[in-house]
């Protein structure tokens, strides 16, 4: 896109300014959390051409998530929370367990994550009709949590609308962070945190500005028929480790089975999304 519609799309608030994480300047991608060698392995593959070209954002994408992939720290974020009570777990015990930094960094360390009766997962991995396959929480069903005790479900309580507002299982107190002693098999594992030792955040997910591929092929008097409704949105209230309270400006992570996150340079009281663990993008 040329310098004169980007200075529209910023003088128009269609964006929150030049350094707006889904605007495709630097200062924008910094904001965002993408990395210099990120950017710069992206130019070394895209290589000089004489002749006008097109290239997927993918790449760049893909360049950035190779980059976070060997240097975030991981850490665990829960994005719409479903309280889960592990019933044989006594009310008043705190346990820890330990769980790797990056399992990709030898030298990365471990971190501690508190265990308590009382916990938070994703709404996501709890199903009351589950498909054909599916290795997460379900009615009778047994899951690993992750780094912790494989749990069974007994119970999941809904509301008046359906909606999950509370599963009950039971622990097997026997494999914390081990195998079971008779040797079966669980095949699904979930991320998990304390329901009282975790803290709250907010989190902004970003997608691509425009809903089309190619803007080259659109009138630039049209660019502003095709932006992405959904390239802003703002997760509240999601429920992280508490360390990330203390994260700095511009710091990256991946959250487990989430995608990797900075937090915000300009707004410290948010995490910004890098990139998603996978691409997943189709036009």
């Amino acid at each position: 896109m040329s310098k004169r519609f980007l200075r529209s799309l910023v003088e128009n608030k269609l964006v929150d300014g030049w350094d707006d994480p889904r605007m495709p300047t630097l200062c924008g991608l910094r904001r965002r959390g993408y990395t210099a060698e990120a950017i710069l392995d992206f130019i070394n593959r895209v290589g000089v051409a004489k002749n006008n070209s097109l290239v997927d954002l993918a790449l760049l994408e893909h360049c950035v998530r190779e980059d976070l992939n060997k240097k975030a720290l991981r850490r665990v974020a829960v994005f719409d929370p479903v309280k889960v009570t592990v019933t044989n777990y006594p009310e008043d015990k705190v346990e820890y367990f330990e769980l790797p930094n990056n399992p990709n960094d030898e030298n990365g360390g471990t971190r501690k994550l508190p265990f308590t009766r009382e916990l938070f997962v994703e709404r996501e991995d709890v199903s009351i009709d589950p498909p054909p396959k599916y290795f997460r929480m379900k009615l009778g069903g047994e899951v690993r949590l992750m780094g912790g005790y494989i749990v069974k479900v007994d119970e999941i309580k809904t509301d008046a609308e359906g909606n999950v507002t509370e599963v009950l299982c039971t622990a097997d107190l026997e494999t914390g962070n081990g195998m079971p002693a008779d040797g079966r098999k669980i095949k699904g594992t979930i991320h998990w945190l304390s329901a009282s030792n975790c803290a709250e955040t907010d989190v902004v997910r970003y997608d691509r500005l425009f809903t089309e591929a190619d803007m080259n092929a659109v009138e630039s008097s049209r660019y502003g028929e095709f932006l992405n409704p959904d390239s802003k949105l703002l997760c509240k209230g999601v429920k992280v480790e508490s360390a990330l309270l203390e994260a700095k400006p511009g710091e990256k992570f991946q959250f487990v089975r989430k995608g990797y996150f900075c937090r915000d340079t300009k707004d410290s009281s948010v995490f910004n999304s890098v990139v998603e663990l996978k691409d997943s993008k189709k036009f």
